[in-house]
């Protein structure tokens, strides 16, 4: 379980740069009522992160109502990929909500209309289908629903299998959850459906085999006949600790797909919408899925999802019998339209290459300097991941990361709380507006917090 940010105001020293401002104690004494407020009347699940109270956020910064401005490294979870309240982004909302159309259920509305034809146009040439949901667990629980359906269809009852990966994050509803592979059962949900198998993930780090013979001799361990699966499902990368497997793995896990008629997912949840490098994050692999799902940085802003998929899989439910409550919003396709074309128009997929290739190169020096504490840097575009480690060993150190996480917050660059296996990964994350200069002294106070953490250790 992950540990939770006392709410006694320490002492900070103050910052003063052209990105970062921190004028008062951490946390703010006058959002004690606001923090205590929260902690007493929303269930502990919502307790896990720093305790700031934002009260603006704009491009690449986040600012309270006392004086302090933060450096964002979260993008609000890998969502402001345009940046925060984007002028364009607001005025698309403020527009559509004076129509005033506020919702339409499955009726139509010509937002959903424009919305659905952009990301149709934006997908891989193949791709036909798009259906708006509300969020990235309810684009994963259609997903498996569709593998499902297409499996049993041209395999009979058995081919219902979902391969997934472990280590991995798809949501938090149940079956996006069990299609994750987070081992511990004391927070998540225990997989009871013998229909979900996890393989390792080729990350290079915590499965050193990173050779797609690993997946093969996995499922056969697990009494797994590759006829009777139904679909394979993996995060473009792994959020937890922003892994990247080899191109060529998921070129011959294509290949396995095509032999044994499994529809291959990518979730881009957290990788689509430029975060990569590319507009999609699976354009790194080198191959194509037959569905993917899409979320997060899909609207810099309002809760709005999608899977995205070839017409002969998307059609396999009538009028009617695949439906969402807020499927469409109207104000949630306008603000993910405007999103779309502030990405393209801006070249955003570009700054996000250039920046993060001068990220990626500044992170991996901290694995030089730290070489005991920093077991790997993981990484493309702008998402990375710092994962901490025990001093001379690969075992996870959470009490260092959240230490970081801390320290960083009292010198004014912003992070959620430590995430991925053991909960001692660093997720570095900006907006993909960021400037070269902005992100080089962000890293710079990662430098100094995790020397500073380190030293505390030591008292």
């Amino acid at each position: 379980m992950a540990k939770v940010y006392p709410l006694e105001p320490r002492k900070v020293a103050k910052v003063q740069t052209n990105f970062r401002r921190i004028v008062t104690d951490i946390p703010v004494p006058e959002a004690l009522p606001i923090l205590k407020e929260l902690r007493t009347y929303e269930p502990a699940c919502m307790e896990g992160q720093p305790p700031i109270v934002w009260d603006k956020a704009q491009g690449f910064t986040v600012s309270d109502k006392w004086g302090n401005q933060w450096l964002d490294f979260s993008s609000g979870v890998l969502i402001t990929n345009a940046g925060h309240g984007h002028k364009k982004i607001v005025d698309a909302i403020v527009r559509q909500a004076q129509s005033p159309l506020l919702t339409t259920y499955c009726f139509p509305n010509e937002s959903r209309a424009k919305l659905v034809k952009k990301l149709v146009e934006v997908a891989p040439k193949g791709f036909d289908k798009c259906f708006l949901l509300s969020t990235g667990s309810e684009a994963v629980e259609c997903i498996i629903k569709l593998c499902r359906t297409h499996g049993v269809k041209v395999g009979g009852p058995k081919k219902n299998i979902i391969v997934s990966f472990d280590r991995a994050f798809h949501g938090r509803t149940l079956g996006s959850q069990q299609a994750g592979g987070i081992p511990d059962l004391k927070t998540w949900i225990q997989n009871l459906d013998p229909g979900f198998v996890q393989v390792p993930f080729p990350d290079g780090f915590r499965t050193k085999d990173t050779s797609f013979d690993l997946f093969e001799k996995t499922l056969a361990a697990n009494n797994v006949d590759p006829d009777n699966v139904a679909g394979v499902i993996m995060e473009t990368y792994q959020g937890g600790g922003a892994d990247f497997g080899p191109p060529e793995y998921f070129q011959k896990l294509r290949q396995w797909c095509d032999k044994y008629n499994a529809v291959m997912v990518f979730d881009e949840v957290q990788a689509g919408f430029g975060r990569c490098g590319t507009f999609w994050g699976f354009e790194y692999y080198g191959v194509t899925p037959d569905l993917f799902s899409c979320g997060k940085g899909i609207s810099s802003s309002l809760p709005i999802s999608a899977v995205i998929g070839k017409a002969d899989l998307m059609n396999q439910y009538g009028p009617g019998s695949m439906t969402s409550t807020h499927t469409g919003n109207p104000v949630c396709c306008a603000a993910a339209l405007a999103n779309v074309e502030v990405i393209l128009e801006e070249k955003l997929v570009d700054n996000c290459a250039k920046v993060g290739a001068v990220m990626q190169t500044a992170l991996s020096k901290l694995k030089d300097k730290y070489p005991t504490r920093v077991g790997c840097v993981h990484g493309r575009g702008l998402v990375a991941g710092v994962q901490m480690v025990k001093a001379g060993s690969e075992t996870p150190d959470a009490d260092l990361a959240w230490n970081i996480v801390r320290i960083c917050i009292e010198k004014g660059v912003l992070f959620f709380a430590p995430v991925g296996f053991g909960g001692a990964t660093l997720k570095i994350c900006p907006p993909l507006c960021i400037t070269e200069a902005a992100m080089l002294e962000g890293v710079s106070v990662i430098d100094e917090a995790i020397g500073q953490a380190i030293a505390e250790e030591k008292k």
